[in-house]
């Protein structure tokens, strides 16, 4: 009797429990995820150049999971203001050898940062599980059909316009009405191709598309946007980004910790369930504290 009240209780827990479905995992997303930044490019605004050998990348991916990352996010392509596109075979090039490497090392499920379906694809084979897509499927609808195929988890962002104008755009009146409608606009999308709901994650987009103001609009009211999509865990990238620049004095990328971690609690606090970040022992032990909070505040 008692193994069966054991049984059952153990049963309706785990049917509570919330996950990420990607193709070679559940991630559980009860508490938030740190996903760590790892660009293997000469352009990013932040760690340009630093890590394009496998060596250098290797050993960032190491100090990232030693330090609690939980997924890792690899990138090929700069999406900074005026930054140039690549090629297909130029993206694929600098990070399937990293991937692969990475996913022989350690298991620690892998996202490629990437708005082309054919590196995509190329990334999920070579050890790849989560497609991050910043167009939200408006640039290549395909990655899509990947993602459904592969059964591989699918990142959503909202920004508007193309590589060429997404940093450029008017401002919309309504910031949370545009990346309501711009999120139901790529779900659709993504579920027309056969993607499940439990694999796909939503990215406010912070830093595309959106003015100085809204950008903050959207991490102070981002309980609205959870609340809105429920079933969705939303993912928040400010890491960084100009606009905590311009909040301390436009002080440079290397002086942005401290507001990044500011952003990144109350963001958590108001729902969020992934962190895109480039400071990931910071953020783990800022993450340890809201949590300790929010359990006596709940």
């Amino acid at each position: 009797m008692e193994f069966r009240l054991y049984f059952c209780l153990f049963t309706f827990y785990f049917c509570l429990m919330k996950f990420w479905q990607t193709s070679r995992r559940k991630i559980p997303i009860e508490k938030t995820l740190v996903m760590a930044i790892l660009n293997v490019t000469p352009d990013s605004f932040s760690d340009g150049g630093k890590f394009v050998s496998i060596e250098a990348a290797l050993k960032q991916a190491e100090k990232l999971v030693e330090e609690g990352a939980d997924i890792l996010d690899i990138g090929g392509e700069s999406t900074r203001p005026n930054s140039q596109r690549v090629s297909i075979e130029e993206e694929i090039k600098r990070i399937v050898p990293v991937i692969e490497e990475i996913a022989k090392r350690f298991n620690v499920p892998i996202s490629v940062d990437t708005s082309k379906a054919e590196v995509a694809e190329k990334a999920i084979n070579a050890g790849a599980e989560i497609i991050n897509d910043i167009s939200g499927l408006r640039w290549d609808e395909r990655i899509a059909e990947i993602a459904s195929d592969l059964n591989t988890g699918l990142v959503l962002m909202h920004l508007r316009g193309d590589f060429a104008t997404m940093h450029k755009q008017k401002p919309v009146e309504d910031i949370l009405r545009e990346v309501t409608n711009g999120f139901h606009w790529s779900i659709n999308k993504s579920e027309s191709s056969g993607v499940k709901k439990e694999n796909i994650v939503l990215d406010v987009g912070i830093g595309f598309s959106k003015t100085f103001e809204q950008n903050l609009e959207i991490i102070a009211k981002l309980d609205t946007l959870c609340q809105e999509f429920i079933d969705f865990p939303i993912l928040v990238g400010a890491s960084r980004k100009s606009f905590i620049g311009k909040i301390l004095g436009d002080v440079p990328v290397t002086e942005r910790l401290h507001g990044t971690l500011a952003a990144n609690a109350i963001a958590i606090w108001n729902g969020a369930k992934i962190l895109r970040v480039h400071d990931v022992k910071e953020t783990v032990e800022t993450l340890k504290v809201i949590q300790a909070l929010k359990t006596l505040h709940s």
